[in-house]
């Protein structure tokens, strides 16, 4: 997603290093390139033109004209105003009842991810120690509340689905007995996806709402649909008061402009992202973060959250221990390569590198298969050749080939990447004790 907008950006600002002080024809044409950027990416229109205007406002101001490096302070300007566009700095939390249940209704067109996202914010929600209950209101899609159920069972959460009882506004005030009568501190509501023209549903889905009370009605939407998403949004809003925006598919290739233009547009938060098919695939969104990344700064918050939420702690100790002691085997480099693909797919964790842009050229299909590959070979030596891989003879390393399925070319290749990669964790065992040690008296820091 925004890899296009991201690449016309990046450009445009690599287009005014150099050059010295700026003048204000310079920065008109550089206004008019981020104008047809963000145009061809499907950003609305208003939201372009209320976008630029405040940058230029700023960028024809002296401090940038006379600034030594025009490309970063003009990047620093289009920063801050796209933050704002997605809603300010920090991510916004989800708001609660002061009598719970505290209840959230998740509304949108059918198909924009509703009933996944639901069952995406119930799991967040248990992993921070809340005990939502998922109902769906949907009885005009076929199977559509079985659909929730199959999710909420793979996600481990309790779904509520009275039989018999085939009325929207009947199957919530059972839900929401239930909960009170459990103990749920959150009812998630999944209702029917809708046209935003169709007034009958629209009023069902005002009714619903009146009867909740809800503390959060998001919308998901859909961030590979174009225009019309945002023209939905805004009747939405208008007829049920969205209080945030849940972005779903943002894994996806589309150009992505709408998606960055709904908030905008309905001046409502951007409250959490699906970043993949994933149960667990799901986050709030920070639009510092976001923004960072569309324009190649990364995301090395983010990246950090990512890395403590799947790699053991308790094995990266055993390693720092083994670095520190020069005990490093290919079991450890092995293991390394199964944490690193915990983090997500490859491209995704590259773009949240800063400079992602250098490494635009790399192939992040073929890293993963290659770790793949490697893998597969030290799966296939004895536990003995691992510790120490100068057993590894020429018989040996054929019978390896033969039993990961690769060439014995293959497997030289990955035992001279292995030596490079010792004698760089013997450097760091030896002369970068002091480093480990002040990165290890900050990772509680970090948790």
């Amino acid at each position: 997603m925004f890899e296009s907008l991201s690449d016309r950006l990046q450009g445009i600002f690599r287009s005014l290093r150099g050059r010295g002080l700026l003048s204000e024809a310079q920065v008109e044409a550089a206004l008019r390139e981020i104008r047809l950027a963000l145009l061809e990416a499907d950003v609305h229109f208003r939201v372009t033109k209320s976008l630029l205007d405040r940058v230029r406002a700023q960028a024809m101001g002296q401090e940038i004209l006379r600034s030594l490096s025009p490309d970063q302070a003009v990047l620093r300007v289009v920063r801050d105003e796209m933050i704002a566009l997605l809603g300010g700095d920090a991510p916004r939390p989800l708001q609660t009842s002061s009598r719970l249940p505290s209840v959230v209704l998740m509304t949108g067109l059918q198909g924009s991810g509703k009933t996944t996202s639901s069952a995406k914010l119930g799991r967040w929600l248990a992993r921070a120690d809340h005990h939502p209950l998922l109902v769906s209101t949907d009885v005009y899609r076929p199977a559509a509340r079985e659909q929730l159920g199959v999710l909420a069972r793979q996600a481990g959460l309790p779904v509520h689905n009275p039989a018999g009882v085939d009325e929207p506004r009947a199957i919530l005030r059972s839900a929401l007995s239930e909960a009170r009568a459990v103990g749920h501190d959150f009812v998630l509501v999944d209702t029917a996806g809708r046209l935003h023209i169709d007034d009958q549903l629209m009023a069902e889905l005002a009714d619903l709402k009146t009867l909740a009370q809800p503390s959060e009605v998001l919308y998901a939407a859909d961030s590979m649909t174009g225009q019309d998403a945002v023209r939905s949004a805004e009747e939405f809003h208008r007829r049920a008061g969205l209080t945030g925006i849940v972005l779903t598919k943002l894994d996806g290739d589309a150009r992505g402009g709408a998606a960055l233009s709904i908030a905008a547009v309905t001046g409502c938060p951007v409250k959490f992202a699906g970043v993949g098919e994933k149960l667990d695939d799901f986050e709030p969104f920070h639009p510092a973060r976001m923004v960072s990344r569309i324009l190649g700064m990364g995301d090395v918050l983010g990246l950090i959250e990512r890395a403590q939420q799947n790699v053991d702690r308790e094995q990266a100790q055993t390693l720092a221990r083994r670095l520190r002691r020069s005990e490093w085997s290919l079991e450890d480099f092995r293991d390394q390569m199964r944490q690193l693909r915990k983090l997500g797919p490859l491209d995704q964790v590259l773009s949240m590198l800063p400079g992602a842009a250098a490494l635009k050229g790399v192939d992040a299909e073929a890293g993963e298969r290659e770790m793949r590959r490697q893998a597969a070979i030290i799966d296939s030596m004895t536990p003995p050749e691992r510790r120490d891989p100068g057993l590894l003879n020429g018989n040996r390393r054929k019978r390896v080939a033969r039993g990961s399925g690769t060439s014995v070319e293959d497997v030289n290749r990955l035992l001279r990447q292995f030596v490079q990669a010792r004698k760089l964790m013997k450097t760091l065992g030896a002369g970068g004790g002091k480093t480990l040690k002040r990165l290890a008296a900050r990772l509680p820091q970090l948790r």
